[in-house]
């Protein structure tokens, strides 16, 4: 933040001869204009930032980078209008903003930054040439000379459609996955169906701050408390008084290689996710593999961005076969 858009802003006020620096306060990154208004800047990953205080006009930058669930502390606490700024390297909660009828979306690339040095213009147009052979350059220029959406590289699964609402008398349910969260990481339960041939993925709930009784009275609340629950291993606790509720609950066991496993298993399947299912949506599209030095993919997944996906993989692993080259067997965590 400090070396971007607290940089950039006081540049701005220096070069035009308005910056006063008696009027910055460095320690809470504020500054307080004559009139009495002020602008402040913080982290969008500062819990006590994001509740309670209120605003006139919300600026958001890199809104790619921050959750949803942080947009919408922000954006209920802001009493006019709200701007975004992102680059497009992928779909994320946007397009649920752009939903709403009062929201505009303005494209601006490079060809509209008049202040934008020859050398810095030759280097991305330079990049075109590139981008008729390789689809990394052809995703690069799509997200920043043309501004339009592209989509990160290395992502693990690229397997799943997304389809409207579960089919009607269609479906079987396979089971439910539960992964825990409590302060930043959200509890997410995710139920998988078998349509067809397909593997339906359909999120019940995806939410922070829920006590193991929170946790039940939600999965009584949407009739699964009957239905085969499996979750983390690593949660016996957890897992012991939700089961003292009545909800039918497993442990999974997470061995040796149990998370390329259950990755393997789901990406051999036809995957459909539901619409409503937002926060899985957004983590497939996210969920990408590490790289080594040389930029390229080794086969451990990057540990964020998997919540609703673990959940998806604990059930899978307990209901799913696994394909092989000798057929079909009962999938086996090691």
């Amino acid at each position: 933040m400090r070396r971007g858009c607290v940089r950039d802003f006081i540049n701005i006020l220096k070069s035009t001869e308005r910056f006063k620096s008696d009027q910055w306060h460095i320690t809470n990154s504020t500054y307080k204009f004559l009139n009495g208004s002020y602008i402040e800047f913080f982290s969008a990953d500062m819990g006590d930032k994001l509740r309670g205080a209120r605003r006139d006009i919300l600026y958001i930058n890199e809104a790619n980078n921050i959750t949803r669930e942080a947009y919408l502390e922000l954006a209920m606490r802001s009493n006019q209008d709200i701007y975004i700024d992102y680059n497009p390297s992928h779909s994320f909660w946007n397009k649920e903003v752009l939903e709403d009828d009062n929201s505009e979306l303005l494209i601006l690339t490079y060809k509209d930054n008049n202040g934008l040095p020859q050398n810095v213009i030759d280097f991305l147009e330079g990049k075109r040439e590139l981008a008729k052979t390789s689809e990394y350059w052809d995703n690069w220029c799509k997200v920043y000379l043309d501004g339009l959406e592209g989509k990160l590289q290395g992502t693990i699964f690229t397997n799943y459609d997304i389809i409207d609402k579960l089919p009607e008398n269609e479906t079987r349910l396979l089971g439910l996955g539960l992964d825990f969260g409590f302060t930043n990481d959200p509890s997410s339960l995710v139920a998988l169906y078998k349509w067809d041939d397909k593997i339906i993925l359909d999120e019940i709930f995806y939410q922070t701050g829920l006590l193991n009784s929170d946790i039940s009275n939600k999965i009584k609340s949407y009739g699964f408390q009957r239905s085969p629950i499996y979750a983390d291993s690593a949660e016996p606790k957890s897992i012991a008084d939700i089961r003292r509720s009545g909800i039918n609950i497993k442990p999974v066991d997470k061995g040796r290689d149990s998370i390329l496993y259950g990755i393997e298993l789901l990406q051999e399947q036809k995957l459909c996710v539901t619409k409503r299912s937002k926060n899985l949506l957004d983590e497939l599209s996210k969920y990408i593999w590490k790289v080594d030095k040389e930029g390229n993919n080794t086969n451990v997944p990057v540990d964020s961005n998997n919540h609703a996906i673990d959940s998806s993989r604990y059930c899978a692993m307990m209901v799913l076969k696994k394909k092989t080259t000798e057929g079909v067997r009962p999938f086996m965590i090691r």
